[in-house]
């Protein structure tokens, strides 16, 4: 690899999302076989406050701020995709009816993070405590390594089911298009189809891996309080709030460590960016070349004139 790039990706419906150093490029391939680029207007907060920039710090500001334009991209794509299909009902569609789809669709995120918290939260802390209670305390030291494990099978379980469907799938196959535009990008080769194509699908800086990295440092965190407060680990109602308050510690941990993934290679950061790479066999798919079509528009249109501005 020549460069290490900070150009990062999303995969959309039928399209792929861009972050580049100073702008953020949407490219989505229309019913009519056209691929629309739009640019999301976004000012980071670590640009305003620099306090926000610090290590770890970073990692949970960085971690929201994707969170929120990966909704909001993800939107656009859903509109933009099915475009003809808009406007064949656009007459029939009112304002109070789009805003009561906006509504539903907040209400459905706001419940997807409360299931989240449900099931990578309290879920494993109560089947735990349901155990230990009936083997009379006497697995409290595995505390962790339970947690951890029905959190594991709960993450990779969830992913392996929904990569079935015909839509998730394609948003994943975008996913490898989007791996393998940038991986041809950091090799300084010319951003063609044939030359994409080529390159490898599983890369070491990826939301999957970071996903991955935080059930393992959530797991390593939280044995280490357990461990010297086990009080509080085996109180249920102290123990959730507390594995809630240690969120952003633990996204920061695990986007330090992808951080270092991609600045250094050796057998430590290979070892670190293993599981996330295992698990993109399952969030990346082999892409057809329309796809790599548009990951290649997406990174042109945020690819710095500076050479230097996006190196990691």
């Amino acid at each position: 690899m020549k460069k290490a790039t900070t150009i990062g990706g999303q995969a959309l419906i039928e399209g792929i999302m861009m972050k580049g150093p100073d702008k953020t490029a949407l490219c989505v391939r229309l019913p009519g076989g056209d691929i629309d680029t739009s640019y999301m207007n976004e000012r980071r907060l670590k640009d305003r406050y620099k306090i926000l920039g610090l290590p770890v710090i970073r990692g949970s500001v960085a971690f929201v701020e994707s969170m929120i334009s990966g909704y909001k991209a993800l939107m656009i794509s859903a509109e933009k995709s099915g475009y003809a299909e808009l406007e064949e009902e656009k007459d029939k569609d009112s304002k109070s009816s789009k805003r009561l789809l906006d509504a539903i669709m907040i209400i459905a995120a706001v419940l997807g993070i409360l299931l989240a918290v449900v099931l990578f939260t309290w879920l494993p802390a109560y089947l735990f405590n349901l155990i230990n209670r009936a083997a009379g305390h006497s697995i409290t030291p595995l505390r962790t390594l339970f947690e951890g494990i029905i959190k594991m099978i709960v993450f990779i379980g969830y992913i392996a089911a929904v990569s079935r469907m015909k839509d998730i799938k394609r948003i994943f196959m975008y996913h490898g298009a989007e791996h393998k535009a940038i991986f041809c990008y950091e090799n300084g080769e010319e951003l063609t189809v044939e030359n994409v194509r080529k390159n490898r699908r599983f890369h070491p800086r990826c939301g999957t891996s970071f996903m991955i990295l935080m059930l393992i440092v959530g797991i390593i965190v939280s044995g280490s309080i357990s461990h010297f407060f086990p009080s509080v680990a085996g109180q249920l109602y102290i123990w959730v709030p507390v594995r809630l308050l240690l969120i952003p510690l633990i996204c920061g941990i695990g986007y330090e460590l992808i951080r270092i993934c991609g600045r250094y290679d050796n057998i430590l950061t290979r070892i670190i960016a293993a599981p996330g790479l295992w698990l993109q066999r399952i969030t990346t798919k082999e892409p057809d070349d329309g796809m790599i079509e548009v990951a290649i528009t997406a990174l042109m249109a945020v690819i710095p004139e500076d050479p230097n501005a996006d190196r990691w």
